[in-house]
């Protein structure tokens, strides 16, 4: 019994808990009717200002003809300056919008956007005029109660200020990282594995042209770099060395450098890089071209050592030392294949380098008989086409063909290939051929290498990626940063090995706060790229730490100084947040409670919607904020034959779309009422049971893509919530409702007219299967 009966005190307690400074005598909530672009046309202004005061209960009510103008925005300044408002709601446009004008630092906002979401959204007639005014209605009631419940955040006690940033890598693209961090004034300690700085471009002849006629090679870059390290102040080099221990967080990291000796330096850093490149594939493996056989069958990194070795002289065969008037470049050599061994994507590179070296042959001697036979040509960066079409002026031969087997000829390798022109199968001669054999990533173990086979199982993946990721499990490569994170030592892996990025909203931003991975260890790229890559994370690693200094949250929430807390008496120890979290921001204490980090966190509130106890809160947005915008609207009964949709927008994309298609004049269903939320994995399931319970008659939840190409500008937390809604279906059951009454979808920024559709499907559900019985 006694279990049970304290299980039964911490709910009595966790449904009394209210953050600090709720009490409403510590506020003074104000809000602010906007007239402006068409509102007071469509609204009656005065209506919302009766319902602000009288129902909402905010102490202090005004309108004005344009809010947002120097005049309105003085106004609101005025009133927190001389009668205390320390909440306000702006009735006026969409959050995402103007928020410049409506950022006043000293006290807590709330948005409710009567243009986008209200007048913008509904057709401008007579008949909808009442309904227009009802969801303008709820709106506000919905801001005020949000506004009530939130604080103004405020730096926490964790942030110091740290200049240094650590790079691991001394290729191209970690001494670009360098070299531009200290032209910034950063101190800077890189790292290199090796005995030297350069990498796999240190070995290379040239690079490929990126200027002028892009007909011929170009130097290297690495002299200089290694150059302009050398001589700066700023940038501390440790050879022959690696990272032994990471632990900490941005701005307070601190790592190990362990090197060959066994000595052991321990510095702070702001920020990190990793920019560890990538390793060659292994051409062993083609048994079909014979590459073990054949002394003059190479790989495109062995004829950079040949070209480089000959200086201006001719590039001669390696069996017999024979300069060579023959060569043939084989495209995606055990790339772009589901073979088992084989590189299932491609690496990026391979087709812009094997024209950079037929260009040897032909700056050499123009009559040299070069040609590149390939299925598709891929001629990356803004420089492709340009170089492409000077070896096309060179006299390099492009056939399109794909090559099947490579056998012992009389004078040289001999190519067996279908002619995809002329669907003929060819065998020819050469005194070289090179293979275009693609670009393994250096990254350390997935520490997520098991979850990642179940749900590639679970997706029905090819075989071969299955395979892959069991290799990898059995033969993990040895750790690269070390981390003394409870979420695994190293960067997780996205798919192929390659770490973690945010391709498409934040390049170089992995899953841990404060680390970034630039070059070829994010994904497939040429030299150039890599360059690109170094200076991008660079800056990037400079945000972190500014940002780190004054205790405000990374993209895509840059500047919140908003941050996790939690109510320790009411934690199950569950571990719920601690495993959901996309960023490793939540480690444990010695009680095995739940211990967060500020300049970890990225602000999404996975962990808040994960917690089944709800005892996690920001102080900007809980449980408590979201959960009254949701209860505080005027809920019709069944007689009024009026229905409620409840629209719970990502306002990463969700929302946006959904703003857009209100700019674009596309209407959505005047029964719906979007809360924007900050990441769909911050959703609470307790906001889905209390809104059924309130009578909303559908819930529609709109995320992410979650899937290998994710869209979650919060990487998991998409995700997280598609895995907590698929079991939303045991509250419907409970409640006898239809499934059909709740569901998610995934909604891109793009899909300006879907977002709206899917709400107006939803009514057409509740028109089908009845209103909530809840309503009764």
């Amino acid at each position: 019994i006694k279990p049970d009966l304290n299980y039964f005190l911490s709910q009595i307690k966790l449904q009394s808990f209210r953050p600090k400074g709720n009490d409403m005598a510590d506020k003074k909530v104000a809000c602010y009717v906007c007239k402006g672009c068409g509102l007071g046309d469509r609204l009656d202004t005065n209506n919302l200002k009766l319902i602000a005061e009288r129902e909402a209960k905010a102490q202090h009510v005004r309108d004005h003809d344009f809010l947002c103008s120097a005049a309105g925005v003085r106004m609101i300044q005025d009133d927190i300056a001389n009668t205390g408002v320390t909440h306000a709601c702006i009735a006026a446009c969409s959050r995402r919008v103007k928020t410049e004008a409506f950022h006043f630092p000293d006290i807590a906002i709330a948005r409710a956007s009567l243009r986008e979401g209200v007048i913008w959204a509904r057709p401008d007639d007579a008949a909808c005029r009442e309904t227009t005014q009802e969801m303008a209605a709820d709106l506000v009631r919905m801001g005020v109660f949000e506004v009530k419940f939130m604080q103004q955040p405020k730096a926490s006690a964790e942030q110091g200020r740290n200049d240094h940033i650590l790079v691991v890598g001394g290729g191209v693209t970690g001494m670009t990282a360098a070299v531009e961090a200290a032209r910034a004034g950063y101190r800077i300690t890189l790292v290199e594995k090796s005995g030297a700085l350069g990498g796999a471009m240190a070995a290379m002849a040239a690079r490929v042209p990126d200027s002028g006629d892009y007909a011929h090679p170009i130097d290297t870059g690495v002299d200089a770099l290694i150059a302009e390290i050398t001589a700066s102040d700023k940038i501390h080099v440790f050879t022959h060395a690696t990272v032994t221990k990471t632990s900490g967080a941005p701005g307070r990291f601190c790592a190990d450098i362990t090197v060959e000796s066994g000595a052991t330096a321990t510095e702070n850093f702001g920020a990190i890089i990793q920019a560890t490149g990538f390793k060659p594939y292994d051409a062993n493996q083609l048994t079909e071209f014979d590459y073990r056989g054949q002394p003059d069958v190479i790989t495109q990194m062995e004829l950079e050592a040949l070209a480089k070795a000959a200086g201006d002289g001719p590039i001669t065969r390696p069996s017999d030392q024979t300069p060579v008037n023959t060569v043939l470049f084989i495209q995606c050599a055990g790339q772009r294949s589901q073979q088992d061994g084989h590189l299932p994507y491609c690496s990026g590179h391979c087709c812009l380098t094997s024209i950079k070296q037929a260009m040897y042959f032909k700056d050499r001697d123009p009559g040299i008989d070069a040609m590149i036979l390939f299925d598709d040509l891929r001629a990356y960066g803004s420089q492709g086409e340009d170089v492409y079409r000077a070896g096309q002026r060179q006299g390099i031969t492009f056939a399109k063909g794909r090559a099947s087997a490579v056998t012992a000829g009389v004078h040289g390798p001999a190519v067996t290939f279908k002619d995809l022109i002329l669907d003929q199968e060819q065998t020819l001669e050469y005194d070289l051929v090179v293979l275009a054999t693609g670009m393994i990533p250096n990254t350390g173990p997935n520490p997520h290498i098991d979850t990642d086979i179940e749900a590639a199982k679970a997706e029905g993946k090819p075989q071969s990626v299955i395979v892959n990721l069991e290799r990898q499990q059995q033969q993990p490569p040895a750790s690269i940063l070390n981390l003394d994170y409870r979420q695994g030592p190293d960067l997780p892996h996205l798919a192929h090995g390659f770490a973690d990025s945010h391709f498409i909203c934040f390049p170089y931003e992995t899953r841990r706060s404060g680390i970034y991975a630039a070059g070829p260890v994010r994904r497939p790229m040429d030299a150039r790229q890599a360059m690109e890559d170094g200076a991008g994370a660079a800056l990037k690693a400079i945000q972190a730490l500014e940002n780190a200094a004054q205790g405000r949250a990374a993209h895509p929430r840059s500047g919140d100084l908003s941050y996790p807390q939690f109510r320790k008496e009411g934690c199950t120890q569950c571990k719920r947040c601690t495993v959901e979290c996309p960023f490793g921001a939540i480690n444990e204490d010695e009680q095995r409670y739940p211990q967060f980090n500020e300049s970890r966190c990225r602000r999404c509130g996975t962990c808040m919607g994960a917690c089944p106890v709800r005892v996690i809160s920001f102080d900007n947005y809980s449980v408590d904020t979201i959960g009254q915008a949701i209860k505080n609207i005027d809920m019709p009964d069944e007689f009024d034959e009026k229905p409620r949709i409840l629209v719970l927008a990502c306002q990463n994309d969700a929302l946006p779309a959904l703003d857009m298609a209100a700019q674009q004049g596309i209407h959505y269903s005047e029964w719906a009422r979007v809360v924007p939320v900050r990441c769909l994995g911050s959703v609470n399931t307790i906001w889905i049971s209390d809104a059924l319970n309130a009578g909303y008659d559908g819930i529609v939840l709109m995320g992410c893509r979650k899937d290998d190409d994710y869209q979650c500008h919060f990487v998991r937390g998409a995700k997280m919530a598609g895995d907590r809604m698929s079991k939303i279906t045991d509250t419907l059951n409970q409640l006898s409702l239809e499934q059909e009454r709740v569901v998610t979808h995934e909604v891109a920024i793009t899909d300006i007219k879907r977002a709206p559709q899917l709400i107006n499907d939803m009514a057409d559900t509740i028109n089908t299967i009845g209103l909530s019985p809840f309503k009764f």
